[in-house]
């Protein structure tokens, strides 16, 4: 499997390209639709889906404009829903009001139409098989999504290099965030850490790290 990482819009979320054969599979949508959809266009990737580790506007704003995008341009062949958890359902509702605060404009943003909720098992969207971690603390629905053949894991806003997630929103929970990076940190201490914002890092750069910054 191929990773590419783009960090995109106003607050760097990065967004990920997970490439089998010519299918993609995007981790957070983030920003900048018009450049996601270039870069499918411009390697000949075909879209199978698009997962959010977490509801927050930065790491899913381009993914209700992709979906029309894709439905104008009569791509059958290529799936557009956006999978994320029931928890966070609240957030994609309240989607335009919080770009605007934290943004300081108002950026117009389409709300994801077609959305599917997932759980916390194996997953499959077309040839790509992973483990959903429900890992709440930052959000209600925050999840990791862990490739254990591969020997990486999506962690978005939970976990960073030589960082955590925030857990001081009024939706927040720091006792939960604290139980989600113990669970997250047994895995194998060379599992490699994509998380929402900087660069990757591996679990066993992590364990001491996390677990002192509360």
């Amino acid at each position: 499997m191929e990773i590419l990482r783009f960090s995109l819009g106003q607050l760097q979320a990065n967004c990920y390209f997970l490439i089998e054969g010519n299918e993609c599979l995007i981790v957070d949508p983030a920003d900048e639709a018009s450049f996601i959809l270039e870069e499918l266009q411009r390697r000949k990737l075909k879209l199978v889906g698009m997962l959010a580790t977490h509801g927050h506007f930065d790491h899913i704003m381009a993914a209700g404009e992709i979906q029309i995008s894709m439905v104008e341009t009569s791509r059958r062949d290529v799936s557009t829903i956006l999978y994320i958890h029931k928890n966070d359902l609240f957030l994609i509702k309240r989607l335009e009001e919080t770009a605007k605060y934290f943004l300081g404009y108002n950026p117009h943003t389409i709300q994801p139409k077609d959305i599917k909720f997932l759980n916390q098992n194996l997953f499959q969207v077309s040839r790509f098989t992973f483990q959903v971690l429900h890992t709440p603390g930052h959000t209600p629905g925050s999840c990791c999504f862990y490739f254990k053949d591969e020997k990486v894991i999506f962690t978005g806003d939970t976990l960073f290099k030589h960082g955590i997630g925030r857990y001081d929103f009024s939706y927040s929970n720091k006792k939960n965030l604290k139980k989600s990076l113990e669970k997250i940190l047994k895995l194998p201490d060379d599992t490699i850490v994509y998380p929402g914002h900087g660069e990757k890092t591996i679990i066993g750069n992590e364990k001491e790290f996390a677990l002192n910054l509360f």
